[in-house]
């Protein structure tokens, strides 16, 4: 691909989806758009650049140029102690608020870069668990992402059993179906976790969330990192608007610095903000 048309993708993306696409991604970049050069039948990359820029086809093309430059890394059970933290002080704390103070009171989770879905099912793991220990809550959880195609994996729940090797045996047992057919190797999630998940369409880019102004916690980890400052701080404000007073954020390890300064977070722990 010419250094001309990476420029005009790379730059299309970090107006549109806030992440950055510098020269050292130009490599990732053309390896992943190869596939929608073949599913469109074009010639090459700048074939494919042309039919974007040049023959006006960019709005139609854009969910898959997202998909395609956008890094899903995900895991179960990833970074462990925010689901220590969120089992063992958060919910207990999140219950005691005035707004909770009912015999079954919904806490209201948000999984807001939530990729495959690993992380809005850990969440739902660690909150079945307590129910299931006698902890007296309901709760529901929404997966966002900006990237359609992870999205439909989400909500699959279909998942490698090298995926699935990080979650506890004993998790594993309770919250995943095995494959009839061995040779698979996959797991699914249970329906009692997937009718608690909700997964959708959301550009954290947006100027407005079409979410719920009253969420518990919001995870929010290891994206944050794709974004210059001033958008960080955008974004992080965004987010804070929508947890009640008393809720709970958390960042990833190497983006705590990010929201020193955001108005009405105070730090809890190295990672994790309380409004």
């Amino acid at each position: 691909m010419s250094e001309r048309y990476f420029r005009s993708i790379a730059e299309v993306i970090e107006e549109r989806v806030g992440i950055q696409l510098p020269p050292s991604k130009r490599t990732m970049v053309e390896g992943r758009l190869r596939k929608r050069v073949r599913a469109l039948q074009l010639e090459s990359l700048d074939a494919y650049a042309r039919h974007l820029f040049d023959e006006g086809r960019l709005a139609d093309e854009f969910v898959h140029l997202v998909d395609c430059v956008t890094t899903n890394k995900t895991d179960f059970f990833r970074e462990p102690a925010h689901f220590d933290l969120l089992r063992e002080t958060l919910v207990p704390r999140l219950c005691t608020l005035p707004a909770h103070r009912g015999e079954r009171p919904l806490l209201k989770v948000w999984s807001a870069a939530a990729s495959t879905g690993a992380e809005a099912y850990t969440l739902a793991m660690v909150l079945q668990d307590m129910i299931a220990a006698g902890h007296p809550f309901a709760y529901a959880i929404l997966g966002t992402d900006v990237s359609t195609e992870v999205l439909r994996s989400a909500m699959d729940g279909i998942y490698s059993d090298e995926m699935l090797a990080a979650v506890p045996p004993e998790s594993r047992r309770r919250y995943v179906m095995t494959a009839r057919d061995p040779a698979r190797q996959v797991g699914r999630i249970v329906p009692e976790l997937r009718r608690r998940v909700r997964f959708r369409h959301l550009n954290l880019m947006d100027e407005r969330y079409s979410v719920d102004r009253d969420v518990d916690v919001i995870f929010c980890r290891n994206v944050l990192i794709y974004f210059d400052r001033p958008t960080q701080k955008a974004v992080l404000g965004r987010l804070a608007s929508h947890l009640r007073p008393g809720g709970y954020l958390a960042v990833g390890h190497s983006e705590s610095m990010s929201v020193a300064g955001v108005p009405g977070l105070t730090q809890v722990t190295s990672t994790v903000f309380r409004r």
